[in-house]
Order: structure tokens, then sequence, then C-alpha cells
């Protein structure tokens, strides 16, 4: 039996994905770090490549690299700063208002639960004891209760300072010589293979550069939205918040129960004093119901689903697959590899289209 140049084609990239997607799966968390650096410098390599073309060669590229990786790092340390006010002002207020919340909280809930006969009793002054011992402490003791919770867990402390230092590492290698470990990636490619494999890089890279646009919109959008909703409910700290719940939306579902989590919080904290569970209960519902239906049925299908070629439907399904096969790691390549994907099942359904298998 002998096979045309198009289905050899499609066997090559066939195996070389299942091969991919096995590494991917044995390897897990060791690839972890490197696929994050890979992706990270997928990403910034283009303003990269605008600041050494800015030189004009009078700059050396590795200056290009520090200036672009140290910015990096700036944005994202000040998007996980956005969270230490939240904890400044809260901390407190939780110790003083959290006794008093699960009073009304119990006046509340004792009837309903006597008229179902379902009996609780909720001991207030062991949970006002626990608030004392947890939440009036100074700092010191808190970094000691830190340290030593690190000292237990030492393996999952030490995996994750090794792979926060060795991600930079990794990724100042790659924007250094990502050109020529591309170009040395395709000498591997039989020469017969190169035609069909550079259209298919060119087409995968104009659906990546549409998804990284399309998500940083996204991003955008709903920080500005979830900055402006808490506002109007009068939320003080509405806009480290909305902000922080805009931009960790990068991560599906992790972002959004976060913000969630942090506003029902400072709502609860902050309202205390003038029935904060009816107006908190509002709050969340109206701002966070409808940022998750303007999200998931606006803004990522129209910004990011219909950019890559991604039905609605197909971006939860490679969300939840790829989040059960290859956990964390797998929800945040989900989209783009799915959009990878979806321009190697196009090519293959027109190779198949034009084959003799299909035309008889």
């Amino acid at each position: 039996m002998q096979f045309t140049s198009n289905q050899k084609t499609i066997t090559a990239w066939g195996a070389i994905a299942a091969l991919f997607a096995l590494a991917l799966w044995l390897l897990g968390p060791v690839l972890a770090p490197f696929v994050v650096a890979a992706v990270l410098a997928y990403a910034l390599t283009p303003l990269v490549d605008w600041l050494d073309q800015l030189g004009r060669g009078r700059i050396p590229r590795v200056l290009a690299v520090i200036v672009v990786e140290l910015v990096f790092v700036v944005v994202l340390l000040a998007i996980l700063l956005l969270i230490v006010p939240i904890l400044a002002k809260e901390l407190p207020l939780m110790r003083d208002q959290l006794p008093l919340l699960l009073e009304h909280a119990n006046a509340f809930a004792q009837p309903i639960l006597t008229q179902w006969g379902v009996q609780v009793a909720l001991d207030l002054d062991s949970v006002k004891g626990f608030v004392k011992t947890y939440l009036d402490t100074n700092l010191q003791d808190a970094a000691g209760s830190v340290l030593s919770s690190l000292k237990i867990g030492g393996s999952v402390a030490f995996s994750l300072i090794g792979n926060l230092v060795l991600i930079p590492v990794a990724l100042f290698y790659l924007l250094m010589e990502w050109d020529g470990l591309v170009g040395q990636v395709r000498q591997l490619i039989p020469p017969v293979l190169r035609p069909a494999s550079d259209g298919f890089v060119r087409d995968a890279d104009a659906v990546l550069g549409q998804y990284l646009r399309g998500q940083l919109l996204v991003m955008l959008i709903l920080a500005l939205y979830y900055g402006l909703a808490l506002k109007l409910f009068g939320l003080d700290l509405a806009l480290p918040i909305g902000v922080f719940t805009g931009l960790a939306v990068f991560v599906p579902y992790l972002g959004f129960g976060l913000g969630l989590l942090l506003a029902s919080f400072a709502g609860l904290l902050q309202f205390s004093a003038a029935g904060g569970l009816s107006h908190t209960a509002l709050m969340l519902v109206v701002v966070f119901g409808a940022g998750q239906l303007l999200e998931s049925f606006v803004l990522t299908p129209k910004l990011v689903g219909e950019r890559i070629g991604l039905h609605p439907l197909a971006v939860i399904f490679s969300l939840l697959a790829f989040g059960q096969l290859f956990g964390f790691l797998g929800v945040l390549v989900a989209l783009p590899v799915s959009a990878v994907l979806l321009v190697a099942i196009r090519r293959i359904q027109r190779g198949y289209l034009a084959s003799h298998l299909y035309k008889g």
C-alpha cells in the first residue's frame, strides 16, 4: 500500500503531536516551568525584537531582553501586590467584625433551621477565642507561622521557590536565542515536509497572536467592569479587587473565584453595620453574575473564541479536558494549544477532502 504526500504529512504531524502529548503527560511537573517560560518567551519575543530594531544594532540584544523581562516582572508583581491593601485593611476589620457577623448569621439561621428540624449549636465564645488568637497577632507572629508551615511542607516550598527562580532564568535564555531555537527545530524537519510545516507554523502563529490580543482585551475590559461595578455598590476596595479579578481571569475560573471570595469578605466586613449580608449578597449576585455572563457569553466567545475559530462549547470543553489531563498547567495552555490543534485539524481535513480516499 502506497501513501500519498498528504497522507505522509498527516501521519508525521500526528506522530509528532502524540509524542508531544505523551511527554507533556509523563513529565508535567518537570516541564511546567519550561512550558511557562516558553509561552512567555513566545509572547514577549516581539517586544524584544521591536526594541532590538529600535536600537538599530546600537544596543545589544541582551539589554533589550533584560528591559523586557524586568518590565514584565514589575507588572506581574504590581498585579500580585494589589492584594496587599486588601489584606492590610480587611484583617483588622475581620478581627473586629467577624464575631458580630457570626452572631447575626446565627440569629438569622437558627429559626429557619429549627423549622426544618435541624439543631445546630454555634459556640460563639469559641469562635471569638479563635478570632482573637489567629487574627490579633503581630507581623512577627504571622511570619513565624508562615516559616513554620514552610518547614512542614519543605518539599512543596522548595519546588515553588525553585520554579520561581527557574522560570525567569529559562525565559532569559529563550528570549536571547528564540529565533535560533526555532531555526534549529526547523532543521530537524525533513526537507520534504518543510513547506507544509512552514505553512502550519505561519497559520498557528497567526492564530496564537489573535488569541493573545483577544485575551488581553478581555482582561482589560473585565478589570474596568469589576472596578466600576463594585465602586457603584460603595465598596471601598473596589479598585484593587476589580483590577485583580479582571486581570486574573487569564487563569480561567481561578481569577473569578478569587475575586468573588475577596469581594465577599470585603463587603461583609465593610457593610456589617448596615445590613451587610443583604447588601453584599445583592452586590455579588449583580456584579459577579453579570460579569460571568459577560465573560462567558460575550467577551471570551467574541474576542477569543471567534478570533481563533473555537466555538464557545469547544472553549469550555478544552478547559475541562486539559485541566483533567494535565492539571493547573493544562488549564493555562488549554486555549492556545486548542487553537494550534484546530489549525492542524483544518489542515488534516483539507488534505482528506483532497485525497483519493474521499473522492473514491
